[in-house]
């Protein structure tokens, strides 16, 4: 057939129906043919074969993907993490034998030698004590600091924990029971009132919510200062544990701050530090906690996330890491905060242990001193934190506390010191000398620990 012309149009087709047709004619033979394209009809039989085609908005611009909810994982809440923590303890030799050593020789045994192993690593190296060191180097006037008016009171209230963290400079796990009573707890409270520079109070552990009086003491600090900015150190997988399930629900009522752990973005990382399994908790929590509010935009409710390094190396540089957080958590989990800090790993407890092990003290210290920056001096945790611990006794920092460097008493390891039984303001220990020591360099080196 030879095409003279070709012709489209819409044909109506009877019932509704409509058709686009073809047609080609050969006027030398006076012959047309017509192919039908589209009808209608067939559309609509096509519609019907796939349900859900042409659902999808043509406003493209509004398309998002939605997270992945399988992260959210409600089936954890009221399931326990314990039993897998000591089952991973007993299995880890390194615990097994500083557990040894400490039912031994007693806790204050091993702090004084990982004091000296700390001060021969420091001679070999030629550097002077931590105080002279900051005259040394200018950013000190003399040997002794001086506290000022105290600002942050921060309360251990118990070295019970459901994790044991490789890192953890308090030595907490499921097996510590060490509790602050409700006698205590309420004496830190009647204290804090009449210390009226004090705008923060700082609840860590262990896990501290895990002690009865944890609810207490929030409750008590916001009656009697509601002004009072107060923040829960929370290690995320304690949301989880029976009896908590309506934890943050609390927290959220009180406008408690919660600063969380979590030394990584990925699985490994923080399984390898702080336990099998508890990543994919420490994700749950932290969905959970936006579901509450936490960490959202002018919701109020502050959501911070702590790093420390998996090992004997320094943080990355704190805005460059937030920003990577805050990409990978946004983009993987949906999940919001407003803060990341940075921690220089101290080398004390387990930490110190790990590194002795590895025959890295020396090197660390050296890194610790290599690094020191003078500009860390001025916010120093001792110099504007008083420490309590579970017992009731007052310390110049949370580091000090684990070491055994009481505040009031004659010596470094020394027996005595005051307690929160002693005194009527926090106010009045500010002329009472600062206690440092060469673990101190933690607290200077990068940005620092505090």
């Amino acid at each position: 057939m030879k095409i003279s012309s070709l012709t489209c149009a819409a044909v109506a087709l009877g019932a509704g129906e409509t058709a686009v047709a073809f047609t080609a004619t050969d006027h030398s033979h006076h012959t047309a043919r017509t192919t039908v394209l589209w009808s209608s009809s067939s559309s609509t039989q096509q519609a019907k074969d796939l349900p859900d085609y042409g659902k999808t908005s043509v406003d493209i611009d509004t398309h998002k993907l939605e997270k992945i909810g399988k992260w959210r994982r409600r089936d954890l809440d009221g399931k326990s993490l314990v039993e897998d923590t000591l089952t991973e303890m007993e299995n880890d030799q390194d615990f097994q034998r500083t557990a040894e050593k400490i039912a031994a020789v007693g806790e204050k045994q091993v702090s004084i030698e990982e004091r000296t192993k700390r001060r021969r690593a420091l001679d070999s190296l030629g550097v002077p004590t931590f105080n002279q060191f900051l005259v040394d180097r200018g950013a000190a006037p003399s040997p002794v600091l001086h506290r000022r008016d105290p600002e942050v009171l921060q309360l251990n209230i118990g070295l019970y924990c459901n994790q044991a963290c490789g890192h953890c400079h308090v030595e907490s796990s499921p097996l510590r029971l060490e509790m602050m009573t409700a006698e205590t707890a309420s004496q830190c409270i009647e204290v804090l009132k009449k210390s009226p520079t004090i705008t923060t109070l700082d609840i860590t552990g262990g896990a501290p919510e895990l002690n009865d009086s944890f609810r207490l003491i929030v409750s008590l600090a916001r009656a009697v200062r509601p002004d009072l900015k107060i923040i829960d150190r929370c290690n995320l997988t304690v949301l989880q544990e029976p009896g908590q399930e309506d934890l943050v629900d609390f927290l959220a009522e009180q406008g408690v701050s919660v600063i969380a752990s979590l030394p990584c973005y990925s699985a490994e990382n923080v399984d390898k530090q702080r336990g099998s399994g508890v990543f994919e908790r420490s994700i749950a929590a932290l969905l959970a906690l936006n579901e509450a509010g936490y960490g959202l935009p002018d919701s109020g409710l502050e959501l911070d996330l702590v790093y420390n390094p998996l090992g004997s190396f320094l943080p990355p540089p704190q805005e460059s890491l937030e920003s990577k957080y805050k990409e990978e958590l946004e983009e993987n989990f949906g999940i919001l905060f407003n803060q990341l800090y940075t921690m220089t790993n101290m080398p004390i407890k387990r930490f110190a242990d790990f590194l002795y092990r590895r025959d890295e003290l020396k090197d660390y210290m050296d890194l610790l001193v290599r690094n020191f920056n003078a500009d860390t001096t001025n916010n120093l945790m001792c110099l504007n934190t008083i420490s309590i611990g579970y017992d009731g006794k007052i310390f110049d920092c949370d580091f000090n506390q684990q070491l055994g460097y009481g505040m009031g008493s004659s010596e470094v390891h020394g027996e005595g010191g005051k307690t929160v039984f002693d005194v009527e303001s926090f106010n009045l220990l500010k002329d009472i000398p600062i206690k440092n020591d060469n673990h101190c360099f933690g607290c200077t080196a990068g940005m620092g620990s505090s």
